[in-house]
């Protein structure tokens, strides 16, 4: 399934658009990424441990909203815009949201 933020498919007519679908999730992050992270803002550089927890986050709201398009019939999503958020005590989670909207390209 095509999945793209721009409005429109450039060489695709839509022909029909569905409506708004979603996909979301929430993922805890454990007490060893926190510290190493916490050492990484000490002595500098990139947090791996944290950039993967935001691509696992991105995947599953992205695959959770490609299921829920599919299942209503469309072949793209058009429109996508992800979001990001923490939540919980002290932000301990990240709550990751896609959202976009369910078409049927002509071409596809």
């Amino acid at each position: 399934m095509l999945v793209t933020t721009t409005p429109s498919v450039e060489g695709s007519k839509i022909v029909k658009y569905i409506g708004l679908v979603t996909g979301e999730t929430i993922i805890g992050a454990n007490i060893f990424k926190d510290l190493f992270a916490g050492i990484r803002d000490i002595v500098g550089g990139r947090s791996s441990a944290y950039e993967q927890v935001l691509r696992e986050g991105k995947n599953t709201a992205v695959s959770e909203m490609q299921q829920y398009a599919a299942a209503l019939g469309a072949n793209a999503i058009v429109g996508v815009d992800l979001d990001y958020e923490t939540v919980g005590t002290g932000g301990s989670m990240l709550m990751v949201t896609a959202s976009g909207t369910a078409v049927i390209l002509e071409s596809l």
